[in-house]
């Protein structure tokens, strides 16, 4: 019986994927070893079948590609309107600033609350916090 390893990085994992692609295991195959050392949510049928195809094609590289990944919509504009309307009311709520900044989340604008320990601090500092 195999020991199991949890907690692999998914860059271990493509590893064990371009070795045994290169001593030509099928992909099947490949998945079903995977699974039973790296347990069973290590990696999908289907993904272990896209990196073979990747590698297959002449990838190289095991880690991710850079992404841009989502937008910020913190800018300086924003850090200082938030700023001012704090300054204006010290009594400013979570429910005034997403009714103030309907772009800023109501998710993110309890996590600016709890940063600021329930009192809005100065909004740059919170974000750089974040």
């Amino acid at each position: 019986m195999f020991k199991t390893i949890e907690g692999a990085a998914d860059c271990e994992i493509r590893c064990v994927i371009r070795f045994l692609n290169a001593r030509n295991v099928l992909p099947s195959e490949i998945h079903h070893q995977i699974c039973h050392v790296y347990c069973n949510n290590a990696m999908s049928d289907g993904m272990v079948r896209k990196w073979v195809r990747m590698f297959n094609e002449g990838r190289e590289n095991v880690h991710d590609e850079v992404r841009s990944g989502r937008p910020s919509l913190v800018n300086d504009n924003l850090v200082r309107r938030v700023n001012g309307r704090m300054r204006d009311d010290r009594r400013f709520t979570i429910s005034d600033l997403s009714l103030h900044f309907p772009q800023i989340s109501r998710t993110l604008s309890v996590v600016i609350w709890v940063a600021g320990g329930g009192i809005l601090q100065d909004a740059a500092e919170i974000v750089n916090q974040l």
